[in-house]
């Protein structure tokens, strides 16, 4: 299957085609929303536009019925939360209060754009939970009603294999973020610590010294001095402290 793997091009006409209108009366049989729906399915995406101050879903695409069961007119942020798997429920919290600071800091400005990207498991509506790719691009609309409008677009990465604490998340108004996710930008947006190393940082977040943790590992303290060193190279962070609150920032702790 061919896939849509460009920066999105379809998201920015629809932008240019219907924000004029509030992203009002969108017809499903514009030549230009049926090619975004072709699209969107080819590579398992659903898009869903809302309006982030009147708390407004103005639109969202067919393909929301087979990936989360709901229908485009029915569907709500309450059902993005429903389908969230137990254990990301504390990172799908976060993500939203992230979401609803960055568009009221658009709104104050008046101008603007943003996109925060994070994955979490949702419930098909077969019962399966798969992992999706969720992509927020954040803009602020002066006219016809002065707001800051949202493309969430929902796309299907149980096709790539993750490590076991990894998690991937972007935030910033780099657009080479916001395109399909191929594996590159998984890649890139991914967490760099390994298993073992992510093991040890949430063994020292619980407050276990390197000792303790060679200890619980079957390690020398030497190993996890590397690991430590290693851990700090990668991430590039001074501190663990530091990047044990970045984690936190994101759910992962």
């Amino acid at each position: 299957m061919i896939r849509d793997c460009g920066q999105y091009n379809l998201f920015f006409e629809v932008i240019k085609t219907y924000s004029s209108v509030g992203f009002n009366g969108i017809d499903r049989k514009d030549h230009l929303i049926m090619s975004l729906e072709e699209m969107l399915k080819n590579n398992n995406q659903f898009l869903t536009i809302f309006d982030m101050l009147n708390m407004k879903n103005k639109f969202t695409t067919m393909a929301s019925i087979h990936m989360l069961g709901v229908k485009p007119d029915d569907l709500t942020s309450y059902h993005f939360k429903e389908a969230t798997h137990p254990e990301d429920f504390k990172r799908h919290g976060l993500a939203l209060v992230k979401l609803f600071k960055i568009a009221n800091e658009l709104f104050a400005a008046k101008k603007g754009e943003m996109v925060i990207s994070s994955d979490f498991r949702l419930r098909n509506p077969t019962g399966l939970f798969t992992n999706q790719l969720i992509q927020c691009y954040l803009f602020y609309c002066p006219a016809p009603c002065n707001t800051v409008f949202l493309f969430n677009i929902n796309t299907d990465i149980s096709w790539f294999k993750k490590k076991k604490y990894n998690s991937y998340f972007y935030v910033g108004n780099d657009l080479s973020y916001f395109r399909y996710p191929d594996e590159e930008l998984l890649l890139r947006m991914g967490n760099l610590l390994t298993d073992r190393e992510f093991e040890i940082v949430k063994l020292i977040e619980e407050g276990h010294d390197s000792e303790q943790i060679a200890e619980k590992l079957f390690l020398s303290k030497h190993t996890i001095y590397t690991h430590r060193k290693n851990i700090l190279d990668k991430t590039g962070h001074a501190h663990i402290s530091n990047l044990i609150y970045f984690l936190k920032e994101q759910g992962l702790l």
